[in-house]
Order: structure tokens, then sequence, then C-alpha cells
């Protein structure tokens, strides 16, 4: 058997442990706090600003390119997805017989 004051396992299991306490008692402390809930929001803002700096950064350098945005190929992808559905449509109607349905059923 080992002894549990020379065994580094148990040693570290004990420090991590009281390291675990430590850290959980100051997370309790912080996030009580109003000024954590302060510079949270204020970090949300200024990544929802880089973010929106970012787009527009990639949107100019995009059409400087002469290549579509995200948005212009999402908007581009619904159109096409419209023709497709009326173009679907249109040729059952021009041929009934082929819809799909084979010749002997009802």
């Amino acid at each position: 058997m080992t002894d549990k004051d020379n065994d580094p396992a148990a040693a570290w299991q004990t420090m991590f442990g009281e390291m675990s306490k430590g850290f959980a008692a100051f997370a309790n402390q912080a996030l009580a706090s109003p000024e954590l809930g302060k510079v949270a929001q204020q970090v949300g803002g200024v990544s929802a600003e880089a973010h929106k700096q970012f787009a527009d950064m990639m949107d100019k350098y995009l059409a400087g390119m002469n290549l579509p945005s995200r948005a212009q190929m999402q908007e581009f992808n619904a159109r096409l997805a419209e023709v497709e559905r009326r173009l679907d449509e249109l040729a059952a109607a021009v041929q009934p017989g082929k819809s799909g349905k084979p010749k002997g059923s009802a």
C-alpha cells in the first residue's frame, strides 16, 4: 500500500482540489459584482462593432474585385430557387403525362 503523505498523485489531487475551490469562490464573487456585467456589455458591444466593420470592409473588397457579397449570393440563390420552381410548374403543365407517376396508376 502507498502512503498518502508521500504519494505525488494524492498531493497533486489535493492541490488541484484546493485550487478549484479557490477559483470557484473567486468566480462566484466576480459574477456577483455589477462591474463585471458592465465590462461584459462593453466587450460585447466592441465585438459587435468590429464584426460590422469587418463585414462592411469585406463587402467593399468584394465589390472592388467585382465579386458578389454573401448577401447578394443568398439573394441570387433564392431567386434561382424560385425560377426553378416556376420552371418545374411550367414543365408539368406542358407535359401532364410526365408528372412522375407510372403510366398504369390513376
